[in-house]
């Protein structure tokens, strides 16, 4: 974790930064892999850590001599003369994107900052691009969502209601290995599934209704997203023509994500290609992956992002008709040089339960 540290070092160096003050929970996990409430400060000198009482003992049971961390309870830190420690730095960063202006002003005072300047776009950046303990981590919270799934082909049935199979995930989740969740789970049958965030309800499944499933688990901290549509029973000619275009679109826009690829014209591929059966592309194609379950890049016929070797993306094409069905397929894909690799493996063919 340190060396993630040192690399947000270089970064604001480069551009006449001494320092910085991360306060965003999960921009301090990223760099220093702890989860405790607390404020992260990068100096010229040494990088602290202060939190309270509460997160003490944990956080000093985490952090070795390599980490290159000091900690620091507040409570033990006197305000008239322990707070300098960005007496050397002319320019702190600080995270715009979390910070609110009365923190904003706090800071300039508590530790007697100079300049703070805007800096959250360092570690969002750096965050794009994962390294090969964060791959495995979301490989594995794939691994545990692809056997959830499979399970969930065999426990679903007729009659059951949303909330009772995304009882069964979480369930699941937490039985084999997973922190819990990477997000709220999405469970949408019959017409529900044409909203895009349906929220799980207490309706039962009936006899040819679409479900649409849209989970991941999270594995040390570091997300999967996945989301298949199955069928209770065999669907109609017209439902099971539209799943494989869409499949056939999903396929063919994963085939495109690969190191220098635009995803705004991967994004674009796939909404010409619905628009003409007559169909919009009403959310973006996909979104980063990682600590947090949306993170940059984004693949959006509206925003320009090129993707890097060891970006993690998904690829969610959706079709939706109001008030009757609507049908999203998705993997989280790692980015390489040549061709990328589906993450999650799940058997997307048209399937009945």
């Amino acid at each position: 974790m340190s060396n993630r540290i040192g690399e947000l070092k270089a970064k604001l160096n480069q551009s006449n930064i001494d320092g910085m003050i991360v306060t965003n929970p999960v921009s301090v996990r990223y760099l220093t892999g702890l989860t405790a409430e607390g404020t992260l400060l990068i100096t010229k000198q040494e990088n602290v850590f202060i939190t309270d009482g509460r997160y003490i003992e944990e956080v000093n049971s985490r952090l070795t001599i390599n980490d290159g961390i000091i900690c620091y309870d507040y409570n033990d830190l006197n305000e008239e003369d322990d707070l300098n420690f960005f007496a050397d730095c002319e320019k702190v960063g600080f995270e715009e994107k979390y910070v609110t202006y009365v923190d904003y002003s706090k800071f300039l005072v508590k530790y007697r900052i100079k300049e703070l300047v805007e800096a959250s776009k360092f570690i969002e950046k750096q965050r794009m691009v994962k390294d090969e303990d964060e791959i495995a981590c979301i490989e594995k919270a794939c691994n545990i969502t692809d056997s959830c799934f499979l399970h969930l082909l065999d426990f679903i049935k007729v009659g059951m209601t949303e909330k009772e199979i995304v009882a069964e995930i979480v369930y699941f989740f937490l039985k084999n290995g997973a922190d819990g969740e990477a997000f709220d789970t999405i469970v949408a049958t019959g017409p529900n599934s044409s909203k895009p965030h349906a929220i799980p309800t207490d309706r039962k499944i009936l006899p040819g209704d679409p479900i649409l499933i849209d989970f991941g688990a999270k594995y040390r901290g570091y997300c999967a997203d996945m989301t298949r549509t199955i069928f209770a029973g065999q669907p109609s000619e017209e439902d099971a023509k539209l799943y494989e275009f869409l499949l056939a679109v999903q396929e063919r826009a994963r085939m495109k994500i690969k190191d220098g690829a635009s995803g705004m014209e991967i994004a674009k591929g796939v909404e010409t290609e619905l628009q003409a059966r007559g169909y919009d592309l009403i959310h973006g194609l996909g979104h980063g992956v990682g600590i947090e379950v949306h993170e940059k890049p984004i693949l959006s016929h509206k925003v320009n992002w090129d993707l890097q070797e060891n970006n993690v993306v998904t690829c969610e094409p959706g079709i939706y008709i109001p008030g009757r069905i609507g049908i999203r397929i998705e993997d989280t894909v790692l980015v390489k040089k040549l061709e990328s690799r589906s993450l999650t493996k799940s058997n997307k063919n048209l399937l009945t339960i």
